[in-house]
């Protein structure tokens, strides 16, 4: 009786690991639960030829999904997980009196995305270096977050989520863009896809709901989510 309470006492304590459970570790995933989704293995930098393959332009239709975002000349975005800045340096473009914050946990990304940045001749992109726990955006600062095939692989999905929902503005969207998991026919391994349901049932868990989606890709939903 005194080891069950004081395992009790101890979740009670940290609510972060009561969230979270663990099973053995699927080929694609990390053996971590949150909500009932196995929570995908991240894509290092080694990857970072991957995020700039010319194939990315027909397959995912980058500068789509940045039409879809309806952005003004003044916004201010966050993109998290931006890895090479691939979408940052488009999203810069649409936004020439505002600005992008790119945001990654990987130095070596931050390295990979400035180079990128400066060879685009842009000065409104601001790599920022983020935990995988908290993306370190300024409270109630951004227009719009953008999450590109990376919302999935999040070590601590509702603490950034958290984080994420305090940097932004009280009319702010999050916007995410996850290839599609009710699509078997989708050639991407099972744990880097998202169902609607399963994604707004995470989002619901930090006071987000659905309130648009546009769904003219070959293979992503593009999910918009607002308090």
């Amino acid at each position: 009786m005194r080891l069950r309470a004081a395992l009790v006492l101890l979740l009670i304590a940290t609510p972060a690991l009561a969230q979270y459970s663990e099973i053995p570790r699927s080929d694609d995933g990390i053996g971590k639960v949150y909500m009932g989704r196995e929570i995908a293995h991240v894509m290092g930098h080694e990857g970072a030829d991957w995020l700039e393959r010319p194939e990315r332009i027909s397959e995912e239709q980058p500068d789509r999904v940045v039409d879809a975002m309806q952005l003004k000349p003044t916004d201010t975005v966050a993109d998290i997980g931006a890895g090479t800045g691939y979408f940052s340096i488009r999203i810069a473009r649409k936004v020439p009196r505002g600005q992008v914050i790119g945001e990654d946990i990987q130095p070596e990304m931050i390295a990979l995305m400035k180079e990128n940045v400066a060879k685009a001749g842009l000065s409104n992109v601001h790599p920022l270096l983020g935990t995988t726990e908290d993306p370190n955006l300024p409270p109630g600062s951004v227009d719009k977050v953008l999450m590109v095939d990376a919302y999935h692989e999040f070590d601590m999905p509702k603490e950034m989520m958290q984080g994420i929902v305090k940097g932004l503005k009280p009319d702010g969207q999050v916007v995410f863009v996850e290839y599609r998991g009710e699509d078997p026919a989708v050639p991407i391994l099972p744990h880097h896809k998202m169902t609607v349901a399963q994604l707004s049932a995470e989002m619901g868990a930090v006071g987000l709901h659905l309130v648009r989606q546009y769904e003219e890709l070959p293979w992503q939903h593009v999910l918009f989510y607002g308090r």
